[in-house]
């Protein structure tokens, strides 16, 4: 679908991002392993064994077509996620940080094989709802969505143990561009005459410039927007943590610039890119 803009193709940065987070786990003290993080009640430990979770899910799912758990009576998918994410987590305690790493490298090569089998203009297997619910989204945006997926929570436990991110353009601009996708279902509820645009600015290396039209009835993200009706600045820091709440939509507000239409630069700035 043309409202989600033009492709992209992180496959060929799921090693190196993989490869940044098993350099750090590996260099980790064995205190470091107890931090907590920004996910509630979730330690450094847990949050690796989350993303072991995700590894297994996609390559039991997409792989292997399996279901896995299954919903309960009248469980939204947030409930859902929230439920079966922490039944793992607490049964990966048992498992040691050595063996942690271990499973990581060794099942991250099988979901690299499966990302490079994927034809990006085919229907996602999982759809990125916070990118849209009322069409399905090409595997692009859904393999997309898993690699900021990575990325975040390889953040999380850097800022737990207090080390630099993995914020080289090469690794961060694409989480960037991803999230942006998220602009047309955050605007959703705002009807506006065809053709007025607002452009989302975000600063620094790794940053860029995203803008969305309002086209054919609905927001869809396009190449350029002339003379916004909307522009909303922020630095790339603010940006990925606006996106997955690791900060506060006041407090992005705080360190945002706003020109323009003021129901749309307010709603730009609630941006949400994970499912909550």
């Amino acid at each position: 679908m043309a409202i989600f803009g033009p492709v992209i193709d992180v496959r060929p940065l799921f090693p190196r991002e993989r490869q940044a987070l098993l350099d750090l786990l590996r260099a980790l003290e064995p205190a470091d392993w107890a931090e907590p993080t920004i996910c509630p009640g979730w330690d450094v430990h847990d949050v690796a064994g989350h993303v072991l979770n995700d590894y297994m899910r996609r390559l039991s799912g997409s792989r292997d077509g399996y279901g896995g758990a299954v919903f309960a009576d009248d469980e939204t998918l947030p409930a859902y996620l929230a439920r079966t994410n922490d039944e793992f987590v607490r049964a990966g305690r048992q498992v040691s940080p050595q063996l942690l790493i271990h499973l990581l490298e060794h099942l991250g090569s099988q979901l690299d094989a499966l990302w490079a089998a994927r034809d990006l203009h085919a229907p996602a297997d999982l759809n990125v709802s916070w990118a849209a619910t009322d069409v399905d989204s090409p595997a692009w945006l859904d393999i997309g969505r898993e690699y900021t997926e990575f990325w975040v929570h390889q953040q999380q436990i850097r800022d737990a143990v207090r080390r630099p991110g993995a914020t080289r353009p090469d690794l961060m601009a694409p989480v960037l561009d991803v999230f942006a996708r998220a602009l047309p279902h955050t605007l959703r509820t705002y009807e506006r005459p065809g053709g007025t645009a607002a452009l989302l600015e975000v600063l620094g290396p790794a940053g860029g410039q995203w803008s969305v039209a309002w086209q054919g009835g609905r927001w869809q993200m396009v190449t350029s927007g002339d003379r916004p009706a909307a522009r909303v600045s922020m630095d790339q820091d603010t940006f990925w943590r606006l996106a997955t709440r690791g900060i506060t939509v006041e407090e992005a507000r705080a360190r945002s610039t706003r020109n323009g239409d003021p129901e749309l630069t307010a709603a730009m700035t609630t941006l949400l890119a994970v499912v909550a």
